[in-house]
């Protein structure tokens, strides 16, 4: 029992740390095409663009609010890419506003996208939801809510086992179980995990569809970054929730080079990944 003293303690740190979502990572085929599309269609604001014409590749990121305090998109753009497959796996980003049929119709007027489910109530329930593609494909759940210090407000990822999923991310990133929902009549269950309440912050909503246990990845969605107080203390919990669910470190935790950010990386046990980023160099490198 002694020995298993130590891990035991370890598995408490997500408990403690201070974690918040900070970004999603995807690529596009036109960088000012999707920035034209989310700035005037969505609302969101461009926070900063960045060039490396060095490695063949431009970011912008967007969001509602400060990279300091909100979720955002980090858009990659690599030189002379124009499409990519995003895959069976990946499933939808998801925006609060006040008005869902408002927002829909400045995405008929302005272009660009589509809209691929009409403003409405959700079978059964009283939620008011829309669906539209951005010009690369993506699919964004519009949702009728108040205001909310979060609009952007979920990332939807589908996965094989359900109740594994949910072990993993309580384990490894410390995060609650807010709420689950099983919809036998349409073949599928979801959960949202996330940090505090849905309708204050961004949530992971993960599906599980009967009977589906794998998912095509693509090479359109990339990741989600979150941030951590200690990057080698959070990489020596996963490396032990790995041994038990699955998934993998894939990046030693340890500085960037030449930013001297420290992150570390995995895949969870489905593929998906996750990137953790020191709190303090991630706030540095805003400055």
């Amino acid at each position: 029992m002694a020995s298993d003293a130590p891990s035991n303690e370890l598995l408490e740190w997500p408990k403690k740390d201070k974690h918040r979502f900070l970004h999603a990572v995807y690529r596009v085929g036109d960088l000012d095409r999707t920035i034209k599309f989310y700035t005037e269609c969505f609302g969101m604001k461009l926070l900063r663009k960045r060039d490396v014409p060095e490695e063949k590749y431009s970011n912008a990121f967007l969001g509602f609010g400060s990279e300091e305090s909100h979720f955002v998109v980090e858009l990659t753009y690599n030189h002379g890419v124009d499409k990519y497959d995003i895959g069976t796996g990946f499933g939808h980003f998801a925006i609060a506003t006040p008005d869902v049929y408002k927002l829909v119709e400045e995405v008929k007027a302005k272009g660009g996208g589509s809209v691929s489910r009409e403003p409405g109530p959700v079978k059964g329930g009283n939620s008011v939801i829309a669906f539209v593609k951005d010009p690369d494909g993506y699919a964004f759940e519009i949702i009728q809510r108040g205001p909310t210090p979060e609009p952007l407000c979920q990332v939807m990822l589908r996965v094989g086992d359900l109740d594994r999923s949910i072990k993993f991310y309580e384990k490894a990133l410390g995060m609650k179980l807010l709420r689950k929902i099983d919809r036998p009549e349409y073949k599928y269950t979801l959960a949202m995990m996330g940090y505090t309440d849905e309708d204050k912050t961004t949530v992971l909503e993960l599906t599980y569809n009967y009977g589906v246990t794998e998912y095509t990845k693509g090479n359109a969605y990339a990741q989600v970054a979150i941030s951590t107080d200690d990057v080698y203390k959070s990489a020596e919990v996963i490396k032990l929730v790995t041994q038990e669910l699955g998934g993998k470190i894939t990046r030693e935790p340890g500085p960037i080079p030449g930013i001297n950010t420290k992150i570390t990386s995995f895949l969870d046990p489905d593929g998906w990944k996750t990137v953790l980023v020191d709190n303090e160099d991630f706030l540095k490198e805003l400055q």
